[in-house]
């Protein structure tokens, strides 16, 4: 018989590099509805150090990869031991950590999350549920994004679930089946631009919203081939660095317009995505701080009831997800939804240590 009541620890490092999320959450499910509680929670943020090498991992060789893995898995495995000591947890079901993507190329099957390896159990002395991408891929999928089946079970009194993070993505019903897919770069390159003028990030949108709009860039960003492909579809960091800063830095204006530029671009395109529907868009990730950002979503789809949630939920809803899918893998219950990712199955993802 399976437990009614999880007692669990989401763990999760997103492309924006702000640090890794914890949060302490209780699962129940009753007469087959799943509902949680987020306890304590916390972000951890990087050294510098780490932080470069996060962003540059993805130019390392395969032995500097292995070597970053294990450095990132005991960092890692120290974050989770200390939120646990100083939060006095106790009695866990397990610890779901989703790791740091490093390289994500599902086109060439192959995706990487360091952070997952088995020495993580150890360090925490803990069950440990992690590494849930991997399998998706070998099944022919994205490996991502896996947050929409939280979406489903936690989330499902909202027609859209949109997350605003590193990249954009969203998830929804289509024909009675869970439908989700990355549609932008986010603050992978509005934290890029930011970093320019010595700051983490554009704090509520006061530096984008102080430029000028290229319409130029806009055009051009606006017809890339990503854009124009049908989903499943997922974007990794090699998007941005590869395509979309090479675009923006061939263009001689001031990194204010970029950013103004990027910005209605965002919009623009979950506009797009969205632009015939009415209904209720939960919003949630770093990115809903960002209330410049908001406000051009709103001009983009006046007809949409736009709600933003609680502060814990905003803040931790990937880590709260990653949570679900590691209490579903302990059931082995699917956890991974084959119309999202493009897999040849439904299937229950993921390695316990």
């Amino acid at each position: 018989m399976f437990k009614h009541n999880y007692n669990v620890i989401g763990v999760m490092s997103g492309t924006s590099l702000d640090g890794v999320d914890l949060a302490h959450i209780n699962f129940e499910i009753n007469d087959g509805k799943w509902s949680y509680k987020i306890f304590e929670c916390d972000t951890i943020s990087y050294s510098n150090e780490m932080i470069s090498k996060l962003k540059n991992g993805i130019h390392y060789s395969s032995s500097e990869l292995s070597e970053l893995n294990i450095e990132y898995t005991n960092l890692l495995g120290n974050i989770i031991s200390e939120f646990i000591v100083k939060n006095n947890i106790s009695n866990l079901d397990a610890v779901c950590s989703h790791g740091h993507t490093i390289l994500h190329q599902p086109q060439n099957g192959f995706t990487l999350q360091i952070g997952n390896l088995p020495e993580i159990a150890k360090i925490t002395n803990q069950k440990v549920v992690c590494d849930f991408r991997v399998q998706d891929v070998l099944f022919g999928g994205q490996g991502a994004p896996l947050v929409p089946i939280g979406d489903k079970i936690l989330f499902s009194e909202f027609d859209y679930c949109l997350n605003l993070g590193g990249f954009s993505n969203i998830s929804f019903e289509e024909n009675k089946e869970r439908i989700a897919f990355d549609i932008s770069p986010v603050n992978t390159v509005l934290n890029f631009y930011a970093n320019t003028f010595g700051l983490e990030y554009d704090d509520k949108g006061k530096i984008s919203e102080s430029g000028n709009i290229s319409l130029e860039l806009f055009d051009e960003l606006n017809t890339l081939e990503f854009y124009q492909k049908p989903y499943p579809k997922s974007l990794g960091f090699e998007f941005v660095q590869e395509i979309i800063l090479p675009i923006l830095e061939n263009y001689p204006i001031s990194t204010k317009d970029k950013m103004r530029t990027f910005t209605e671009h965002i919009a623009f395109q979950i506009g797009k995505i969205l632009q015939t529907k009415t209904g209720k868009l939960l919003i949630s990730g770093g990115g809903v701080y960002n209330d410049f950002l908001i406000d051009r979503i709103k001009n983009h789809l006046p007809k949409t009831e736009i709600i933003i949630p609680d502060e814990k939920t905003i803040q931790y809803k990937e880590a709260l997800i990653f949570a679900l899918l590691g209490v579903l893998k302990l059931r082995n219950e699917i956890n991974v939804l084959s119309s999202v990712t493009g897999a040849k199955q439904n299937h229950s993802s993921g390695e316990v240590f």
